[in-house]
């Protein structure tokens, strides 16, 4: 009883100085969100807060986007670290409670008579025991550890989403550049045909004395050199088709698609108040919680630099004889308080808490980054959809009066009044100006998907 009473009183002078812990509270950053995407922000509708089956308006896309949320391995690999870290910060939690086993066991000895001539030669024994081990955690060590467990296993969830927002982005932006493969193929195979139209056009002017032989075998090398370009347009669509295959978790083959034509894209490209980054954005939601783990275990090594207290009980029973173990008078229990200052072990204390303040100040300056960096994806998104807006407007402009061009030096070639070198040029200029279309065109639209990714679109 009086060693129970002196574990009582080491237990209560322990509470009394856990006033002094040493664990603090996280407090977010004070990083300066204001102004991050280098524009006016005026309205606080945010685009990322769309589902993604509502932000493209295409359901093949939808149906390619949903089978590889399904089956993408990159994105399966990404759940599986968050199942993994899950355990470990269970663990964690589980390490506040006492643990407790159970042990049981039979020994026998034999001495020799020479030895212990007048003692017996046999020495047999039994024992069943349980036992429980409990760390009071007065300075938060532990719990400082399970919050930091808990930091890592949200920042593994962040990961797992940041997969997801960029999984969707790929594959939008793999589709649309394929849509777009697709009608420069479409265009293409259009100019061979108008060009061996005008093939056959030059032959009958040179019967009729009007061109040159040079200026037919001129306009066939044109036309030859359109139509060789084509295998290799062909050749980037299946190459196209396979990277999408990948994303999805497929073998490589064909992708069922639509028309690069009938795609829209959503003019109303709202970024919302870039605050929002910090609860939208994974990858910033993944470098604040590495933040905070790395914050949780400098409170953790600091209090490795006090006093531990641990109360160790067993109890059970032991007898020398098998038939009188449960016997009540072969009962046995004890407890045992601890209490354990570390002096000197070696630096281990000291360097613990000075690699956690430096993992703590690079991680805060990772989360900044990381903030800065998703700025400036934010605004790159914005310019690169106003440029193409910009571009499409005249090329829509430049691609009539080439159209115009075209028609005119035909028919001044059939008067006279054209060479055929003129002809030649309209329709190359026409071609390399449809051709910049289709690029203008999925410009925009995958100006859309970057603005969308960069806001922390498509895990909600």
């Amino acid at each position: 009883m009086n060693s129970f009473k002196n574990i009582v009183l080491a237990f209560l002078t322990a509470s009394v100085m856990f006033s002094c812990s040493s664990s603090s509270h996280y407090q977010r950053s004070q990083t300066n969100t204001d102004g991050i995407f280098g524009i006016e922000e005026t309205d606080t509708t945010n685009m990322a807060n769309e589902s993604w089956q509502n932000l493209f308006n295409d359901d093949l896309l939808d149906s390619l986007i949903a089978e590889g949320l399904r089956n993408n391995l990159d994105l399966q690999a990404a759940t599986q670290r968050v199942v993994a870290a899950e355990a470990y910060f269970k663990q964690s939690r589980a390490a506040l409670v006492p643990s407790v086993s159970a042990q049981a066991g039979h020994t026998y000895v034999h001495r020799s008579e020479s030895t212990y001539p007048n003692g017996p030669s046999n020495y047999n024994a039994s024992q069943i025991t349980v036992q429980s081990s409990w760390e009071i955690d007065f300075w938060g060590k532990l719990s400082s550890a399970k919050k930091a467990s808990y930091a890592s296993y949200m920042a593994t969830d962040a990961a797992q989403k940041a997969v997801q927002t960029s999984l969707i982005a790929s594959i939008s932006s793999a589709y649309y550049n394929l849509l777009a493969l697709d009608s420069k193929l479409a265009i293409t195979k259009k100019t061979v045909q108008n060009s061996a139209e005008l093939v056959e056009t030059m032959k009958i002017l040179k019967e009729s004395g009007k061109v040159t032989g040079a200026a037919v075998v001129q306009s066939e090398a044109a036309r030859y050199a359109a139509e060789v370009t084509i295998p290799d347009i062909e050749q980037q669509i299946k190459a196209s088709e396979n990277t999408i295959c990948l994303l999805l978790g497929r073998t490589p083959g064909t992708i069922k698609r639509g028309r690069f034509e009938d795609q829209e894209t959503n003019t109303l490209l709202t970024t919302g108040v870039p605050s929002e980054l910090l609860e939208n954005r994974p990858d910033v939601m993944q470098a604040e919680f590495e933040l905070i783990n790395a914050f949780e275990l400098t409170n953790s090594a600091k209090a490795y630099f006090y006093p531990s207290v641990t109360l160790t009980a067993s109890s059970g029973f032991e007898a020398l004889k098998f038939e009188d173990l449960f016997d009540p008078t072969s009962f046995a229990a004890n407890l045992v308080g601890g209490l354990v200052q570390p002096i000197f072990n070696k630096r281990q204390n000291k360097t613990r808490l000075e690699v956690a303040k430096a993992t703590q100040a690079q991680m805060l300056a990772n989360f900044s980054s990381t903030l800065l960096n998703a700025g400036k994806e934010v605004n790159d998104a914005l310019n690169l959809y106003d440029s193409s807006v910009q571009k499409t407007e005249l090329r829509k402009m430049q691609l009539e009066a080439l159209e115009k061009s075209v028609d005119y030096t035909k028919e001044l070639l059939i008067y006279g009044s054209a060479t055929y070198t003129e002809v030649l040029n309209a329709q190359q200029s026409l071609l390399n100006a449809e051709l910049n279309n289709v690029n203008d065109r999925v410009q925009q639209l995958n100006a859309v998907v970057s603005l969308y990714r960069a806001l922390g679109g498509g895990w909600q």
